[in-house]
């Protein structure tokens, strides 16, 4: 007989600098003496971590990775932690964290102003560090965006009525942290260049200071205006 093993404290995702250093934490109870050990995966390979056999997972961030938890006891029960992200930033410094960080989010990258044409995509990112890593809301004129609640906000298909003043909000237990607003316009698509109305101008002229006057150019002018009308052309028609 066995009792069941409780997981009461799960390890968080968190979101770091490269080179920071923390530990994640997994609780468990049960009515027999606990056994922890430590897994990692990257790039879809899962291995143990040797010697990593503590309830604390002591890391010095180095590359995102995946993290799990198994705990059993001595009747070779187990049960696994939840999988949790330790997102690394490998372009930024500690030296942009705040003194004396708790873990409260800390904005890395701001969405970019846009103007697109209507049917084309948008897409707005930003990123933010925190322990927790922080989760995120998006905002267009003040009001929350049901479904865009990640650090891209992607509109395959952008109407007029997308346009707007966007940002995101940043936040963990630790308090909230709010990116830079920005402006995005959708416009109506540009309309394909077109050739303008065909216009023709005739001059017919039947007096001429140092020539003989002509035949009949006011019956040509006639002719030839009765035909380029016929091919879709406005006529203009001067005489002398």
């Amino acid at each position: 007989f066995s009792a069941a093993i409780v997981i009461t404290e799960q390890p968080v995702s968190v979101s770091v600098p490269v080179g920071y250093s923390f530990a994640l934490r997994c609780r468990a109870e049960a009515c027999t003496s606990l056994q922890y050990q430590w897994f990692c995966q990257h790039q879809s390979v899962c291995c143990q971590i040797p010697g990593a056999t503590e309830q604390d997972l002591l890391i010095t961030a180095q590359q995102t990775q995946l993290y799990t938890c198994r705990v059993n006891d001595i009747y070779k029960n187990a049960v696994f932690s939840n999988w949790v992200k330790v997102e690394v930033h490998q372009c930024v410094g500690r030296g942009l964290l705040p003194q004396l960080w708790r873990g409260e989010p800390v904005i890395i990258l701001n969405p970019i102003e846009q103007k697109v044409e209507e049917g084309k995509p948008v897409q707005l990112q930003c990123a933010a560090m925190g322990v927790p890593a922080p989760s995120f809301q998006w905002y267009r004129n003040g009001n929350a965006l049901e479904h865009q609640k990640k650090k891209k906000l992607w509109i395959n298909h952008a109407k007029v009525s997308d346009s707007g003043t966007y940002l995101c909000c940043a936040s963990n237990s630790y308090g909230e942290h709010w990116t830079n607003a920005v402006d995005i316009h959708v416009g109506e698509p540009s309309q394909p260049t077109s050739a303008t109305d065909k216009i023709a101008l005739l001059v017919g002229n039947n007096h001429y200071q140092h020539h003989p006057n002509l035949m009949a150019p006011v019956t040509d002018v006639f002719e030839l205006s009765r035909l380029l009308k016929q091919l879709g052309f406005q006529v203009v028609s001067l005489l002398d």
